[in-house]
């Protein structure tokens, strides 16, 4: 289930390099998920996504959080409380700190990297539980390349850009660490749409994603992500398709915009 999780992040990818004017601290972004079960698409959990002020000695950063939960009917089935936040500059978005926490039918992980970009690297920290009971830590350090960022910078990030002076076609590739690995992730511009959604009729920027050298994603058409064309860039639909089914995520409430 986490590599599911990990798809519906990636929808919220990045294209390049911009300054933030699309989001602040205390957005709420509200989000329904639903996974096909048997032929018919069953709303199976809540995504939220938050954003806060942190001040530290040196700097202001930006926390950015995203949990996702299942809902209590469906815990006996598949029990899902998954956290993931990244520490990143307000402006820029480069991140800082990035921390993953997840529960998922019982499986458990905790991710923490640390980046000092002056130096191309990242601290990674993952712990896992042994199977004679306790845990144990995975220690190692990263090299990375200068625009690399962790799944939840990337999903903020996509939205500072200027996404209207992209052409049809349009296609940019970005690597992104998860579980210590560089994914490259392909976004293609598509152009613009308008949509219902939970929070009224918009017209929208859509997009879709592809993992280079990879076969997680099937289809040509399926994977695609909807954000609306204005100043907010608001991440408002995406659906995805992969070898065990499909499913889609629908925003539903949308708080503390910037714009």
């Amino acid at each position: 289930m986490q590599k599911y999780i990990f798809i519906l992040l990636l929808f919220f990818s990045s294209f390049g390099i911009a300054q933030n004017n699309a989001f602040k601290a205390g957005e709420n972004l509200t989000f329904t998920a639903s996974y096909n079960m048997s032929g018919v698409l069953t709303e199976l959990a809540q995504v939220n996504m938050v954003t806060s002020e942190v001040k530290t000695s040196k700097a202001t950063l930006l926390r950015l959080k995203c949990t996702a939960a299942t809902y209590n009917k469906w815990d006996s089935f598949f029990k899902i409380r998954d956290l993931y936040e990244s520490y990143v500059s307000p402006t820029t978005i480069k991140p800082y700190l990035y921390k993953r926490d997840i529960f998922e039918g019982g499986y458990s992980k905790l991710v923490q990297y640390k980046y000092s970009h002056s130096n191309g690297t990242v601290e990674s920290i993952i712990t896992k539980k042994k199977k004679t009971g306790g845990t144990y830590d995975q220690k190692k350090t990263l090299k990375i390349s200068s625009n690399t960022k962790d799944i939840v910078s990337t999903i903020y990030f996509l939205r500072t850009l200027d996404l209207k002076s992209f052409k049809s076609g349009t296609s940019k590739t970005l690597p992104v660490l998860f579980d210590n690995k560089p994914t490259d992730v392909i976004l293609t511009y598509l152009g613009k749409e308008t949509i219902s959604t939970g929070i009224g009729s918009k017209m929208c920027y859509k997009l879709s994603i592809s993992i280079k050298n990879s076969d997680v994603l099937k289809g040509n058409n399926d994977n695609i992500l909807w954000l609306t064309a204005d100043e907010n860039k608001i991440p408002v639909y995406a659906t995805f398709k992969v070898a065990v089914g499909n499913g889609e995520l629908r925003i539903k409430s949308a708080t503390g915009l910037k714009n």
